[in-house]
């Protein structure tokens, strides 16, 4: 049974990937195409500021592996096995190594460790100085999302909806949770989010659960959507992106559900908006900002939740999450394309290409620069000028 429904939700996600339509049967002429883009009076100038080639490409349906970084160091994966470390400032190549397995999930990085998960469910803890490996851990199954730590416990999610926390110093599994996966549900895990004393994740049920991170007990649960519908696929609700800690508040959003704003110390809800995303969501001056499911990104405000505006002219283009940069709220499309929008009501300030096969990964805001990998393997910087 668990065979058939990890087929299904690879189908599944294929097809929610590709922007494909059912309409009209075999008529080209009814297919839901995405959206030309729009010509526009560029009013800022991105500039890529250095571009390095990991070793291999992300492939689409595997598009957790987003770059991370230290105070002075990139950190990046390819899906094939490739690691590399370069310098922040210059991507200048500080050391690369290939564990000869496919990655699936990463990269997390944490007290001197660089880590990521492969499709075989193991954990790998490696030297951020040189990439060595400090420890290996064994899941239950294939990591989608980045292992993260406080530096007391590693935290990761399997695509089996359970939650491992495993000691940072030896790999040693301290407890897990079992998430009770739904019988369908959208491929792709919540990242964690995991402060000194809370381990915050979200899973296929809509729910939103915080736990004690030395022990793995409830410190509180919160429902951010409710399944609804007749079918399974109706009722998926999933929250595949990590949770937003802004302050004393927590942004989340579900797949076919909502966004919601939620206290930190009780989970309480402070608001919630009808949204649907399978994306991290970004804030920014006050304001929440969300790529949903057809390709519209959003934006709340933090206060409220009310709707501040939305920009529809890149529907079905597959495009990622929101990222910051100096000012502005970029997204990157599957054409390869960076665009960059205005945070105050949405319309266009710039674009440029980033590479022809596509950018699926999420984006890392690094101060004045954004990194963008590529799903050839390229990772690049860009700032604006």
């Amino acid at each position: 049974m668990k065979q058939i429904t990890r087929l299904t939700n690879v189908l599944l996600w294929s097809l929610l990937l590709t922007g494909c339509s059912f309409f009209g049967g075999d008529d080209d002429d009814a297919a839901i195409e995405p959206a030309e883009l729009v010509k526009f009076q560029a009013e800022v100038d991105i500039k890529r500021q250095w571009s390095v080639k990991i070793g291999s490409g992300t492939r689409e349906y595997w598009a957790g592996l987003k770059p991370t970084a230290s105070r002075s160091a990139i950190f990046a994966a390819g899906s094939e096995g490739n690691i590399l470390a370069v310098n922040k400032d210059t991507g200048k190549r500080l050391w690369a190594i290939d564990l000869e397995t496919a990655i699936s999930g990463g990269v997390g990085y944490g007290s001197g460790m660089v880590m990521v998960g492969t499709i075989d469910g193991i954990v790998y803890a490696l030297d951020e100085d040189n990439g060595s490996t400090i420890w290996t851990a064994q899941v239950s199954t294939e990591i989608l999302a980045s292992p993260k730590t406080n530096g007391k416990v590693v935290v990761v999610q399997t695509v089996d909806n359970k939650l491992f926390a495993l000691d940072a110093n030896s790999g040693e599994e301290l407890w897990q949770h079992d998430g009770d996966a739904p019988i369908l549900s959208v491929r792709g895990t919540s990242e964690a989010l995991v402060t000194d004393n809370m381990v915050l994740s979200g899973f296929d049920s809509g729910k939103l659960i915080a736990f004690n991170s030395s022990n793995g007990s409830l410190v509180w649960e919160a429902r951010i959507a409710l399944p609804k519908g007749r079918t399974e696929l109706e009722r998926m609700v999933d929250i595949d992106g990590q949770p937003l800690l802004v302050g004393d508040v927590i942004y989340a959003v579900t797949y076919q559900g909502r966004l919601g704003a939620l206290s930190r110390g009780t989970g309480r809800s402070l608001w919630f908006q009808d949204s649907s995303s399978h994306s991290s969501p970004a804030h920014s001056d006050g304001q929440i900002f969300v790529t949903e499911e057809q390709d519209t990104v959003r934006a709340f405000k933090a206060g409220s939740g009310q709707v501040v505006w939305s920009n529809e002219q890149l529907f079905l283009r597959r495009v990622t999450g929101p990222a910051k940069l100096a000012g502005t709220m970029a997204v990157a499309d599957a054409e390869g394309f960076l665009h960059l929008l205005d945070p105050s009501d949405g319309h266009f300030v710039g674009r440029t290409k980033v590479d022809g096969s596509g950018v699926s990964a999420p984006m890392l805001s690094l101060g004045d620069s954004l990194i963008v990998q590529s799903n050839s393997g390229t990772l690049s910087a860009y700032r604006i000028q």
